[in-house]
Order: C-alpha cells, then structure tokens, then sequence
C-alpha cells in the first residue's frame, strides 16, 4: 500500500500543500516547525481519523481557517487505487471515497492503513491505558468487517448506562442496559483476543532483537473484568460502586495489556529508550501483522526517528522496513543511518509549510 499523490489545506502551519511521494523510502526533511510532522500527521488522519499528536481533531485546523482538508490517492498492491478524502470541519470529520460519501467514516478509513512512531510513541508502554486499547482496536479493525459496528454499540450502551447510574435510574432500567453491554462485549472481547494472541508472539521475536539486555518478554493481558467470570454478574456486584462513582468500572473500556522482563519487572523499570524500542516493536509487529493478513504492509510512519533511537537500533530498524511498501521519515537532517544501510530514498525539503522534491 502507498500514496501516489497527497493533496492538504489548512492542517496546522500549512495552507496549501501538495506532493507526490515515491515508492520505498520518502525522507522529509526541514527545520524544527516545518511542517514536517504535520504531513506525517495528515497520512496518520486518512487511517485513525485522529492525530498521532493530539486527539482533538479540531486543534490541527490552521488559525483563522474554518476547515482543513486531505486528499489522497491510496494504490495497492493489487493494482487497484482509491482516491479518499477527509474534511474537517464544525468538530466533525466528513469523507469522500473515489468522489461519494461512504456509509460511515470507518468505510473510509478501511482503505487506508498506517502505523506510526513518533517522538510521544513511549506513552503506549508508560501511558493509561487508552492508547494499548486503541492500538489493538485499530488492528482488529483491520481484520473482523463488522467491528466498528459492534464497538459503536457497546459505546452505545456505555454512554446510556453511565448516564442511568449519574440520574438514579432503577435497577430495571439498568438492567437492559447490562444486557446490551454483555452482548456487545462479548465479541468485542474475543475479537480483540484473537488479534493479541497473533500480535505479542511478534512483538516478543522483535523485543529480543531490539533489548536482548532485559531478557524474555512476558505479557498480562485484560479483558477489563475478572476473566473467570461472566461480565453480567460483575456488572451486577459492582452496580452500587458504579452509582456512587458515576460511571461502568468494568468492561472491555478497561481492558489494558502490560509488558514485563526479567531485568524490568514493572514498566517503571524501563529507561525511556527502551520503551521508545517497545513502541517501535509494536508498531513493526502490527505492520507485519497487517503484511500477513492483506498480503501487502501498510504505511510506515517514522517521525524523528534519527533524534528518538541510537545509531545502532537506527540500522535495525530500517533494515527491517526493507521490504515495505512506502516509509515517510521525518528529521532535521538526512539520516545517516539511510547512508550506512544503503538504502535507496526519495527526498523532499520542507519549509514554512511548503514542499519541494530535491534530486
């Protein structure tokens, strides 16, 4: 999967904004506040439809524009190409596939596939727990057709039963939406377990390579509730907690996964470096996840990446994308590491929001 062409309005510093990348490796390069990342950024948006840097989509509108826009040509490996297109605007993202409004924005963002690592890329292993389950939620995305569908109404029925519990529902009310919250998230649940357990045996092959120091990795994984029981009796035992608190404490909302190593039993024991090389193994790891099932790697996004990891993992890392279908690398500079591994790129020079190719 790659970009043939990419077209932006009004996203952060740049105000119009254009450009063709090529296949393999596509090195941007420019001062610090650029625009670099915010091209980066724009790839990230026709897959997640948020923000590797934020999740509020309306800061990355540009000062005294009411919207911005990204356009697309997204060609596969098959020989097919779709051309998409994001408009945000009001608060609200709307979409364009090949010129018509899809059925939903998920029916769009499935036509496009990036994973990132980016100078916050740490926060997945040391941050809450949202950012693991959106990392999973994205992958399994990618591989059940009905799953944004099923999450949609277990958020659904989250937001309904959050709100019964804040105005003093009764216990009947609350009742039929337990039953709606146990419905969805059992697939929910087992959808995200069939992707974790193609996922972590991956991570663990890259982490051996990347942190050989710190041992075998090991993985808790949780499903957001006390696996041995049946969700419907927890939702019932914790019901009085759930009214004083205000909101669900258990359910696949909560569900989180951890990583742990001999030498680093808590992550609190990892250095940053080494965190920042358990992102790049997650990431790695989905996107050859992503090869295996689509018969194709997604885009590679690498912000920083010279400024993030040493010389060494530098090579490694870059070794290993050999085979990808197109990476977009942002530094100040042009990497030396792409010297060293002679690898082949195409480089562009970015400048107060503007892009020009260079030979």
């Amino acid at each position: 999967m790659r970009l043939t062409e990419l077209r932006l309005q009004n996203l952060r510093n740049i105000i119009e904004l254009e450009i063709e990348p090529a296949p393999g490796f596509n090195v941007l390069t420019g001062a610090n506040g650029a625009g670099k990342t915010s091209i980066l950024e724009s790839v990230y948006l026709l897959s997640h439809a948020y923000s590797f840097r934020t999740r509020r989509s309306e800061l990355l509108v540009r000062n005294g524009a009411d919207q911005l826009s990204v356009f697309a040509i997204v060609s596969r490996e098959s020989g097919s190409a779709r051309r998409l297109g994001l408009i945000q605007g009001g608060g609200h993202w709307t979409a364009r596939v090949d010129g018509v409004a899809p059925a939903s924005l998920a029916a769009a963002l499935v036509h496009c596939a990036a994973v990132c690592f980016d100078p916050g890329a740490h926060a997945l292993i040391s941050g809450p727990s949202e950012e693991r389950r959106r990392v999973v939620d994205w992958g399994v995305f990618h591989v059940e057709p009905n799953y944004a569908e099923i999450v949609r109404r277990y958020r659904r029925a989250l937001r309904q039963r959050n709100l019964g519990l804040r105005e003093g529902l009764g216990d009947r009310e609350l009742d039929a939406w337990d039953q709606e919250l146990v419905q969805t998230a059992e697939p929910v649940q087992a959808a995200r377990k069939r992707y974790i357990d193609r996922l972590l045996p991956r991570m663990a092959r890259l982490l051996l390579d990347y942190v050989p120091e710190l041992g075998d990795v090991s993985f808790q994984v949780s499903p957001g509730w006390k696996a041995e029981r049946e969700l419907g009796s927890v939702l019932a035992d914790t019901r009085a907690i759930d009214r004083v608190r205000g909101h669900t404490t258990r359910g696949p909302h909560r569900a989180d996964w951890s990583i742990a190593f001999p030498q680093a039993p808590r992550r609190e024991h990892l250095s940053r470096g080494q965190e920042k090389l358990c992102a790049i193994a997650c990431a790695l790891a989905q996107a050859d996840l992503y090869r295996e099932d689509h018969g194709e790697w997604p885009i590679v996004l690498l912000d920083d990446l010279p400024s993030e990891l040493d010389a060494a993992h530098q090579d490694q890392v870059l070794r290993s994308l050999a085979g990808a279908s197109q990476i977009w690398l942002t530094s100040t500079e042009e990497p030396a590491a792409l010297r060293r591994t002679g690898i082949a790129f195409s480089r562009f020079h970015v400048e107060q929001g503007s892009v020009s190719a260079l030979l």
